[in-house]
């Protein structure tokens, strides 16, 4: 039990928390923009470089150079959409669909130019766990995940639910055409939405670097995961996309306990196939996710 505890479940919800942050922005992008943003994870990476940049200037606790990432990280989603997407929003969406595999290849592309292709750390060493009870270790960098994804999901609650923005945001996902009518400006829940979006992509991106290393492929590799949260939470509601990214993680490492006799039940080389089984799985039987999202 304490093996479980200490080696499976922390770390599941650890990656959980990067799952369930960049779903977030998966889910809002579609719910408001309509259209499915395959560059997502690629902004994750541009934003954990641009950390990895400023940790070479100033030599602290790569967290608090998150605030770099994300400026950038919003710079780049706000550029993209001005320069990419805007010009084909009255197209059919597949145009767009296309437009961001593209921009995904320029981001990747950017980043092997700038940083090269081999892995990178934010700093060297390794930081002792956390020991509680005597009994439970847990890394510092898991409780920061989860403690912080814990934060933002409230923050981000109240911004949805109580401010002028947030409400703006919910109906112009629940019915764009009627919003525009009402006199809503679109434009600027258009800005909002690549700003928190991009914002979450570049905390995510911050962790998952930390809890590997940064290299291009960094956020590419979480996109399926984090699609297939998207997805089980319900395309368009953020604190489902949450769930959705915390069932994922939960279900990928678990599903390589050793649940039945002293094997894994699931290779850990085949436990990302986790995350695939389960959002094909809900395209064929609820397709409108578990909180009853928007159709595919």
């Amino acid at each position: 039990m304490i093996e479980f505890v200490n080696f499976y479940l922390f770390p599941a919800l650890a990656i959980g928390s990067i799952y369930a942050l960049g779903a977030v922005g998966i889910s809002m992008i579609f719910g408001i923009l309509r259209f499915a943003h395959f560059a997502h994870g690629d902004l994750m990476t541009v934003a954990a470089y641009g950390i990895l940049a400023m940790a070479a200037i100033l030599p602290i606790n790569p967290l608090l150079l998150i605030p770099f990432g994300i400026a950038l990280a919003v710079a780049s989603a706000l550029a993209v959409d001005r320069l990419f997407y805007r010009p084909l929003r009255q197209l059919p969406t597949i145009y767009t669909v296309i437009s961001s595999f593209g921009v995904a290849l320029i981001f990747r592309s950017l980043v092997q130019l700038l940083w090269g292709s081999e892995n990178q750390v934010y700093s060297s060493g390794v930081t002792p766990p956390l020991v509680l009870f005597d009994t439970f270790r847990v890394s510092v960098l898991h409780l920061q995940a989860v403690a912080a994804t814990a934060v933002i999901a409230v923050l981000l609650h109240y911004f949805l639910t109580v401010t002028k923005t947030g409400r703006s945001m919910r109906a112009v996902a629940d019915d764009p055409e009627l919003a525009e009518v009402s006199g809503l400006d679109t434009a600027k829940v258009v800005r909002w939405t690549w700003i928190i979006g991009a914002s979450l992509a570049a905390i995510a991106g911050a962790f998952a670097a930390l809890n590997t290393s940064v290299h291009p492929n960094l956020g590419w590799n979480l996109l399926m995961p984090m699609f297939a949260a998207a997805i089980l939470g319900g395309i368009g509601k953020p604190m489902g996309a949450m769930a959705g990214g915390f069932i994922i993680g939960l279900a990928e490492e678990l599903s390589s306990y050793h649940w039945i006799g002293e094997g894994a039940l699931i290779s850990p080389s085949y436990k990302t196939a986790v995350a695939f089984v389960i959002m094909i799985g809900l395209l064929i039987f609820r397709p409108r996710g578990l909180f009853k999202g928007r159709l595919l």
